[in-house]
């Protein structure tokens, strides 16, 4: 982490006015992995040959990867086409009181989706499901479906969430699409910085179109999630470098329906977490301290509905007492 990223990350922690004290904004990071490659089953992903990623992710470590950061809770974000391993992660999530919230893996549109989907939801912590361009699927096939419509507007009628997954020009355009079909689910749009817009202007045009018109809809929320790059070869951890991409975003979803997500572990490749948190807090802090705060922890709050776990997490005052 050089001199300037560090200096950021701590110009950054303003403190705020709470009752007359002088405390940091706490932070709920909405997109973290939890996988363990030591299971006897092992994992789907990462592959055994990553050196970096293949290695155990679990809710100690990443206590350890943030100490001193002000990350107080953490949102799960699927990593396994497994059906099993929704209850796998609800039941580690369940021994560390960091994991706010996860969201599962269920494909909409199949036999056993609404059995599933009643099975998992029985634990609070279950908060959505995740579709997009992951594990062969398509979005933007299956919204014209009819089964899947209707899943997922029974996902939307018992309160979840859904994450959309790895992004480009037609997801996108899927999204307005189900947006329009089933305008009561609330939506989460992952990694949105790292969608490299198409070349062709015709395509571009249709893509900014696309993003304002979900810019105007107020159930669709976005992650500034994987905002690093690196340009030959070379890591930039300078707000500045990311600074006209997130403008634009800033300025297409305004301060109530961005989020905070470092995509750890899988960010591990293109920084270590506190660089990955100090570009993006670097940015943000600019803002202005109420938008900051929206942005590091209440549009989550409003986007999941997740569970405060903790003393020191933020939110509604009544903690489940399962949880704790």
């Amino acid at each position: 982490m050089n001199r300037r990223a560090f200096l950021g990350l701590i110009a950054s922690l303003t403190p705020r006015d709470v009752g007359g004290a002088s405390t940091p904004i706490p932070i709920i990071d909405t997109h973290i992995h939890l996988f363990d490659p030591r299971r006897p089953q092992g994992v789907p992903w990462p592959d055994k040959d990553d050196k970096v990623l293949y290695q155990p992710a679990l809710p100690g470590r990443f206590r350890r990867v943030t100490q001193g950061l002000g990350i107080v809770g953490a949102i799960e974000v699927e990593c396994s086409p497994w059906l099993e391993d929704n209850q796998w992660v609800l039941d580690v999530a369940s021994r560390d009181t960091i994991v706010v919230g996860t969201v599962g893996n269920l494909e909409p549109g199949l036999p056993g989706f609404r059995k599933n989907l009643e099975r998992f939801h029985h634990n609070p912590l279950f908060r959505g499901i995740r579709c997009g361009n992951l594990w062969g699927r398509n979005l933007a096939e299956d919204v014209s479906k009819p089964d899947f419509v209707s899943d997922l507007q029974a996902l939307a009628d018992g309160g979840l969430t859904l994450d959309t997954a790895n992004q480009d020009a037609a997801l996108i355009s899927a999204t307005v699409r189900l947006t329009d079909k089933v305008p009561t689910l609330r939506v989460v749009i992952d990694h949105l910085p790292h969608l490299d817009p198409p070349s062709e202007p015709a395509a571009r045009k249709n893509l900014q179109a696309d993003l304002r018109e979900l810019g105007g809809r107020p159930q669709v929320y976005v992650k500034l999630s994987e905002v690093l790059r690196r340009v030959g070869g070379q890591g930039h951890y300078d707000a500045s470098f990311y600074r006209s991409r997130l403008d634009e975003l800033w300025g297409t979803f305004g301060e109530g329906r961005l989020m905070y997500g470092s995509d750890w572990p899988n960010s591990d490749p293109w920084g270590t977490y506190p660089q990955v948190l100090s570009v993006i807090r670097e940015y943000v802090s600019n803002q202005g301290s109420a938008a900051t705060e929206k942005f590091l922890w209440k549009n989550s709050l409003q986007a999941y509905r997740w569970v405060r776990r903790a003393e020191n997490q933020p939110g509604p005052t009544h903690i489940p007492a399962a949880l704790r």
